[in-house]
């Protein structure tokens, strides 16, 4: 009879985390990418005992690479200082540039949200692990709800993506409703982050391309928080707030459209289809999700009968 190997889970470490926001600011770099940020002023202000990050001088609208302050602790995790952190979910590396910001900003070490199956790899797992991240089992995500309300009462910052999935029509879709929820029960604002030209590097049925990569713009724009005390108790229906939290992330992606640094072409595959983008229309994106089926719980899709 085969036995099964226990798996091994590093307990969170900073020093992981750091090597993994490093790996990344060391890709960015590499291939040259311009991040240009707007709406710095609405970041959660630096904890006590936190040094803002160099970049913060740096010239308006962009995002530095700073020279000194590699050695900098990272931001303590106070009770009172939590929030939910909303990110836009376009492409695939969307999280990273909004991880990248806030690390920038007062080295802070976001929780994201993971689904099981990722946490089950038997590579990822131990990283999810090192990395401190919340997991959303398969069935239920009663669990990860709890654990995450608790992180936020304690000043940890909580990443979600309230979209549920990549968005194929890059237009920002029906937001789920945890992260009002959990906003709302931990008594912490939600900073609304919206990402636009990260999935142009990588997104659905779109690899990732160093000539793409090259030199690429990624605008970032932060939103006014919505603070705790807008929100609905955790009781009532938490849907006309989370409608209110996806008009501030596509107000954000819109305001990074109209500045982007790059002019699509006619049908641009990376551009809406209502500004003339070859990107599914929303009739279309709704169809090709429902195509897909239901989500489970832990992020998976449930094949249909």
């Amino acid at each position: 009879m085969n036995r099964r190997l226990p798996k091994w889970r590093p307990e969170p470490s900073d020093r992981f985390y750091r090597g993994i926001v490093r790996t990344g600011l060391a890709l960015r770099w590499l291939f040259r990418v311009r991040v240009l940020v707007t709406g710095r002023e609405n970041l959660p202000p630096p904890g006590p005992d936190t040094i803002p990050g160099p970049d913060t001088a740096a010239r308006p609208g962009t995002f530095s690479r700073p020279s000194t302050g590699s050695r900098r602790p990272s931001r303590p995790v106070l009770p009172g200082h939590g929030a939910v952190v909303a990110i836009t979910h376009f492409g695939y590396l969307d999280f990273a540039f909004a991880e990248m910001l806030l690390w920038w900003h007062n080295r802070a070490q976001m929780r994201f949200l993971i689904t099981q199956g990722a946490a089950d790899h038997w590579l990822a797992g131990p990283a999810v692990s090192a990395a401190g991240h919340v997991v959303v089992g398969y069935e239920s995500g009663a669990h990860a709800y709890d654990a995450a309300v608790a992180r936020l009462r304690a000043g940890e910052y909580i990443a979600i993506l309230p979209e549920a999935g990549v968005s194929r029509s890059f237009t920002v879709r029906d937001c789920k409703t945890g992260a009002v929820r959990m906003a709302s029960e931990a008594g912490v604002p939600i900073i609304p982050v919206s990402v636009w030209g990260a999935h142009r590097l990588m997104t659905r049925h779109h690899a990732f391309s160093p000539r793409r990569a090259w030199r690429a713009p990624v605008r970032i724009h932060v939103g006014e928080p919505i603070l705790p005390e807008s929100l609905p108790d955790p009781e009532h229906d938490a849907r006309p707030a989370t409608a209110r939290l996806a008009a501030a992330l596509q107000h954000g992606i819109d305001v990074g459209m109209a500045d982007f640094p790059l002019q699509p072409g006619p049908g641009a595959w990376w551009m809406p289809a209502g500004l003339g983008g070859g990107a599914p229309t929303e009739e279309e994106r709704r169809r090709l999700d429902a195509a897909d089926g239901p989500r489970r719980a832990g992020g998976g899709r449930r094949t249909q009968n």
